[in-house]
């Protein structure tokens, strides 16, 4: 896990996810625009100009990146590397574009 960005660079921006993308590498960059901690799973929504992704942080998949996000607050500006999830079909919510995967 990287404190800094150094030459990393973004592979798709936060409202062009689409189900095409699903099982693929993405690396996003963008704000935290709202988190929720339900203990073993932390879900940050990360915007910029094009839109919200949501990006899980599993404590049982990788308790270091866990921990790191239940230090993020809002605004604070993020990179993230993960796989294109899509989610379960009762989860979507029909009012936001990208709410129809989640990035892990």
């Amino acid at each position: 896990m990287l404190d800094f960005i150094g030459d990393l660079q973004r592979s798709h921006r936060c409202g062009e996810l689409r189900a095409s993308d699903a099982g693929k590498r993405a690396v996003l960059m963008g704000w935290v625009n709202n988190r929720r901690d339900f203990g073993n799973l932390l879900f940050v929504d990360v915007r910029d100009r094009s839109g919200i992704a949501q990006i899980v942080f599993d404590k049982q998949t990788s308790a270091a990146a866990h921990e790191k996000a239940g230090g993020l607050r809002n605004e604070y500006v993020i990179a993230a590397i993960g796989t294109v999830k899509l989610r379960d079909a009762s989860t979507i919510n029909k009012n936001i574009p990208t709410a129809r995967w989640s990035f892990a």
